[in-house]
């Protein structure tokens, strides 16, 4: 019987965060933004590279998460990496794990480290959502080759002949991507399914939103984002905060948002994440490269859990992810100090947290004995989330951990969990300690 319960991530080396930094996440207005996503992932590390006492070259690997790198990006790691004069020699690759992307490049650093296979990684994620790309139908792209082919003048008016209008219409490739085809349920469709099996109403979601951003708009006046580094556009347009606050929002307003998964739903826009371009980069250490070029220590990565369910029900990826993280190292959910969870629709936090003190979810779809219990909503998502600020989704992951880090800092305390559901039926959960040593 499969048991993924005792299984550590990282069983030999420990797996230090010396460093991180990401740039200002820029909502999308509808029209491509101003940086691609190899753009953004190098305007996030340039900085974090030139404070480093060694030189890009020197490390071992890079590793970036990305779901739709541009045309001009294949293996974006490998062009970002190049471009940052990491080298040659420094070999580089792309992950994909949908909204994990970001989590996933940090997991598959630390199975690095730890093996000792690297010693010095940087590793992130990056995503321009709003260039994502706008495709053929097939059937365009098979006229396209017949007329190719045409030779002659009787071969191209034959083609032309059996053009038609509806040939022109663009496969939104967004759209697509955040649909689910195996159950053919969009995102917010999932969202609306967990509204409904948890009795979650949309003035619950509404409220969990404007916090959202009553959070950020805090953490930003009170310079809590330390993490973000300013960026310049080759037009000289220079953004040094996410851009995606909405100051004036109030229950009101977000109540008069139409539903925009279902005409009789409860999920707007204003309690979703937006669509939204970032990156977001850590630099992961072995205990050796920290001593050899005399590194401070973030924290220290713990442990990683992957876990799958129901496409259909994909918001409650955390429910399942984090009960195991748990259970290997004897914790409790009130053991953790402060969690970040993405958000993705304010109503799949919501649902994550009604599962775990659900006793027949715990016990039926967890496999727990009874509920797992609550958090304290003082150490949730303390500087806000997705909903205010946005979900680049090859970014998100790195993000989550990274500001966690600057969190548990700011407020002396010891441990945290990154989380976040992930688009296919997936969860993942990092679980980081700030109680890193030099021995």
């Amino acid at each position: 019987m499969k048991n993924n319960n005792s299984k550590l991530a990282y069983p030999n080396r420990k797996v230090f965060i010396v460093d991180g930094s990401r740039t200002p996440f820029l909502k999308a207005t509808g029209k491509p933004g101003p940086l691609s996503s190899s753009d953004l992932a190098v305007a996030a590390a340039r900085p974090l590279l030139n404070r480093q006492p060694f030189s890009a070259d020197q490390l071992d690997e890079v590793i970036l998460g990305c779901v739709m790198p541009g045309p001009d990006e294949a293996n974006i790691a490998r062009v970002v990496s190049l471009r940052l004069d990491c080298g040659h020699d420094v070999p580089a690759w792309t992950v994909q794990r949908n909204c994990a992307s970001g989590l996933q490049a940090l997991d598959s650093a630390a199975i690095n480290i730890s093996s000792g296979r690297s010693d010095l990684i940087l590793a992130g994620g990056c995503e321009a959502m709003s260039r994502a790309p706008v495709l053929l139908k097939p059937e365009m792209v098979a006229w396209l080759s017949d007329w190719q082919r045409a030779r002659d003048i009787k071969a191209k008016l034959i083609a032309l002949s059996k053009l038609r209008p509806a040939l022109f219409v663009p496969v939104i490739g967004l759209l697509r991507g955040l649909t689910d085809h195996t159950v053919g349920l969009s995102m917010g469709q999932t969202a609306e399914i967990l509204a409904h099996r948890f009795n979650i109403a949309r003035a619950q979601m509404d409220e969990f939103a404007l916090e959202s951003h009553q959070k950020l708009a805090q953490a930003i006046a009170d310079n809590h984002l330390t993490e973000i580094s300013p960026i310049i556009t080759s037009k000289g347009l220079v953004f040094e905060q996410d851009n995606g606050l909405r100051t004036d929002s109030s229950l009101q307003s977000l109540a008069k948002l139409r539903p925009v998964f279902d005409r009789q739903g409860l999920v707007s826009a204003g309690n979703s994440a937006q669509v939204t371009d970032g990156a977001a980069w850590l630099l992961l250490a072995s205990e050796d490269a920290v001593k050899e070029y005399n590194l401070p220590i973030m924290g220290q990565i713990i442990d990683t859990q992957w876990s799958g369910l129901d496409p259909s029900q994909m918001g409650l990826g955390p429910a399942h992810a984090v009960p195991p993280l748990l259970q290997r190292h004897q914790l409790t959910l009130g053991d953790i100090d402060y969690w970040e969870i993405n958000e993705a629709f304010a109503v799949q936090i919501q649902a994550c947290l009604a599962a775990w003190q659900d006793n027949d979810y715990c016990r039926n779809e967890l496999h727990l004995d009874t509920a797992l219990g609550t958090i304290d909503s003082e150490r949730l998502n303390v500087d806000g989330g997705a909903i205010a600020l946005g979900h680049p989704v090859g970014a998100t992951g790195a993000r989550l951990v990274l500001h966690l880090l600057n969190v548990l800092h700011r407020n002396n305390a010891k441990t945290g969990i990154a989380t976040l559901c992930i688009g296919g039926g997936q969860g993942g959960a990092m679980l980081i300690s700030t109680e890193g040593e030099k021995s």
